[in-house]
């Protein structure tokens, strides 16, 4: 077994939602990013790709790459589980964490859980998603941005079910 963990970061811009675990939330803002900005799939990427030794979302689709310009984050998160499943590896748990003033994140849990089942290929029991605020302190509190956490636990060949 391998442990995975994620992190990351986006700033908001003008807009009028942002995507956050593969859901179109509606907000007076958007994220600003290179793909669409989902700080909660780029943060699982991370982990996945960590617990995996295969470094980070960033090595395998760069920013500076104008093939991700726009990019669905679902399609990434795909393709890094893809990756995995070369080597025989899969993600056996997730645990989640979007760090927002705003908007609330309560009513989106449950189809965001959905949305990474599928992608993930795992029962949704074996996903955790939750939100928490920074009490407006630091750029989340501001009002600035989001971010996210996530912690993966991956098998390999011969691990126990």
């Amino acid at each position: 077994m391998r442990i995975g963990s994620g992190y990351d970061v986006h700033a908001f811009m003008e807009g009028d939602h942002v995507m956050i675990g593969g859901v179109r939330i509606p907000f007076t803002r958007s994220f600003r990013a290179h793909s669409d900005g989902d700080v909660l799939l780029h943060a699982i990427c991370d982990a996945l790709l960590g617990a995996a030794g295969l470094g980070d979302i960033g090595r395998h689709f760069p920013d500076t790459d104008p093939a991700y310009a726009g990019a669905d984050s679902r399609d990434l998160l795909r393709r890094v589980v893809a990756h995995l499943d070369k080597g025989d590896m899969h993600c056996t748990s997730l645990d989640a964490t979007v760090i927002a003033e705003a908007p609330r994140m309560g009513p989106h849990i449950s189809a965001i859980r959905d949305v990474l089942a599928a992608d993930l290929q795992l029962e949704r029991s074996r996903i955790n998603v939750k939100a928490t605020t920074t009490e407006r302190l630091g750029f989340c509190g501001r009002g600035e941005g989001i971010a996210a956490m996530a912690s993966v636990l991956v098998s390999e060949p011969g691990d126990l079910p």
